[in-house]
């Protein structure tokens, strides 16, 4: 995928982010992550019903990495079970990490395939799928 077509992804997803906005609603378990060394500050939702994660929400101030990182991640996780969605986290963790993975795993998040470029931006595309691991490890 080229350069210029993985910036228009990331911002389509920066500018029409999916599930963005929480509810109320008892059902979802929450994390706030942030990254201290920037404004990156998001809350996530998430739902998960006999091991599928049915709904993941959010909201928050965040960078465009960060944001659109939120947006591909809840598009790729949705409907999935949480094991099939540990195997997903750990190859997209292993892809920003410059270790081998396995890029038909990856999927849309495939644009951040370049992100240790600029070791400063592998926290905000980390950032959300960190706290969704959180979450669903409980599971």
């Amino acid at each position: 995928m080229d350069n210029e077509v993985k910036r228009n992804i990331i911002i389509d997803h920066y500018h029409n982010p999916l599930n963005k906005g929480l509810l109320e609603d008892e059902n979802y378990t929450k994390i706030r992550v942030n990254n201290e060394s920037c404004i990156d500050n998001i809350v996530l939702m998430v739902k998960v019903e006999d091991g599928i994660i049915k709904d993941i929400r959010f909201d928050g101030e965040a960078c465009a990495i960060s944001t659109s990182a939120t947006s591909i991640m809840i598009k790729m996780l949705l409907n999935k079970s949480v094991e099939e969605a540990l195997i997903i986290l750990n190859e997209y963790e292993k892809m920003i990490n410059e270790q081998d993975y396995d890029e038909s795993i990856i999927g849309e998040a495939i644009v951040y395939n370049e992100v240790y470029k600029q070791p400063n931006r592998k926290k905000c595309a980390l950032l959300p799928w960190r706290g969704i691991k959180i979450i669903i490890e409980k599971e």
